[in-house]
């Protein structure tokens, strides 16, 4: 592990607080699958199945169930089962799922976009399509990972709703609303989330370093912001050691988010 002149562990980088806000979204998950989208998100994943989470189901990106806990880039020394894409869609039906998506674009209620950017009649930039996302959020819980905070990712209103939001839920009624959650948004300035009367997006937490004045500047809507802020929770010294020595050894977290 990385240390310093004395002896003692480096200081948590901003890569390794967003590592852990992230491993945060899947704590006492139970056997779930989770489908983190993202260095950082796959990092947390693996933490949190290390630690907090075991019975957490992780995959190697295709098509098999890992029976052990990688490196990131590492092929899985076990497997414990085959998950082909009809049985990946019964768990994305059923709820048995937690993906942590990116997002284009996303607005105060949660409604996500990676589709494209610009009028739908003449966009000027095609992105990833639709994809699942519309599956994913009304059926099983999504949070969202965006590695650089900034107001042309939360906007007022997203080009074109791939993932749905609470506003949209809502106004589509129980057979929407019945499964739709996003526990949260974890970006590279703070972790947010939707627990407000309204469902719009309120700061949850904010990583060292950074003020409230600096996320609002970054967002182009109004956050919701409580009248205490807390620090984003700090990497223990166990985590630090799992992050750096066994789950990301190569330091590509660091990449995703530079210090």
């Amino acid at each position: 592990m990385s240390r310093t002149e004395t002896g003692a562990a480096a200081p948590a980088s901003r890569a390794e607080y967003c590592v852990v806000a992230c491993a945060e979204a899947w704590r006492d998950a139970g056997e779930i699958l989770a489908s983190p989208m993202g260095t950082v998100p796959a990092v947390g994943a693996r933490l949190a199945k290390l630690t907090f989470s075991p019975d957490l189901l992780l995959t190697d990106g295709e098509a098999l169930l890992m029976g052990d806990t990688p490196a990131i880039g590492a092929r899985p020394g076990s497997v414990e089962g085959w998950l082909p894409f009809r049985q990946h869609l019964t768990l994305t039906a059923t709820g048995r799922r937690h993906v942590m998506m990116g997002a284009s674009q996303l607005d105060r209620h949660g409604n996500q976009n990676i589709s494209c950017i610009g009028d739908w009649a003449r966009p000027t930039r095609q992105l990833l399509g639709v994809r699942g996302a519309p599956v994913n959020t009304l059926n099983n819980p999504t949070s969202y990972w965006v590695p650089k905070h900034s107001a042309r990712v939360f906007v007022e209103h997203v080009d074109m709703v791939s993932g749905v939001g609470y506003d949209r839920a809502a106004a589509a009624g129980p057979s929407a609303t019945r499964y739709h959650r996003i526990p949260g948004v974890i970006t590279d300035l703070g972790v947010f989330d939707f627990e407000t009367p309204d469902r719009t997006m309120r700061i949850r937490s904010l990583h060292p370093g950074i003020g409230v004045d600096q996320v609002t500047a970054a967002t182009g809507f109004a956050l919701s912001v409580p009248d205490d802020v807390p620090l984003t929770r700090e990497p223990t010294e166990a985590e630090l050691r799992l992050i750096r020595e066994v789950i990301d050894p190569k330091g590509l977290r660091e990449r995703e988010v530079p210090a």
